[in-house]
C-alpha cells in the first residue's frame, strides 16, 4: 500500500516562507508525476503544482506561478515544494499526490488522475 507523509507546514507572516516535504513510501514513486494540491476552508481541494516523473517539468497554478517551486529528489523518494512570498489566501491544507499512471507526458491536473494521497499540512499565512 503507497504511503505518502508531508512535513514542514506552520504558522508565518506575510511575505514569508516554507518549504513543504513529501516523503513516499511502500510504493513506486520515481516512475509517477507528482503534484500539489491545496484545500483551504470551506472551498473544493484545487491544484498548485504538479512535476514530471523524471523531473524535467512542471507545472504551477496562476496563483502561485513565480512565488512557489516544485522539486524531487527521486533516489530518496522525496518531493518538495518551496514557497516564498507568501500570502494569507496561501492558508490552507497542503497535500502531495500521486499520478496514477506511470510516466504520464501530460499534466493533469484534476483530483481523479492521482491515486494516493498524504494526510495533508497546514499552512497559515497571518496578515
Amino acid at each position: 500500500q503507497v504511503q505518502l507523509e508531508e512535513s514542514g507546514g506552520g504558522l508565518v507572516q506575510t511575505g514569508g516562507s516554507l518549504r513543504l516535504s513529501c516523503i513516499i513510501s511502500r510504493g513506486s514513486f520515481s516512475e509517477h508525476n507528482m503534484g500539489w494540491f491545496r484545500q483551504a476552508p470551506g472551498k473544493e481541494r484545487e491544484f498548485v503544482a504538479a512535476i514530471s516523473w523524471d523531473g524535467t517539468r512542471t507545472d504551477y497554478a496562476d496563483s502561485v506561478k513565480g512565488r512557489f517551486a516544485i522539486s524531487r529528489t527521486n533516489p530518496v523518494n522525496t518531493l518538495y515544494l518551496q514557497m516564498n512570498s507568501l500570502r494569507p489566501e496561501d492558508t490552507a491544507v497542503y497535500y502531495c499526490a500521486r499520478d496514477g499512471a506511470m510516466r504520464r507526458g501530460a499534466f493533469l491536473r484534476e483530483t481523479y488522475n492521482f491515486d494516493a494521497w498524504g494526510q495533508g499540512t497546514q499552512v497559515a499565512v497571518s496578515s
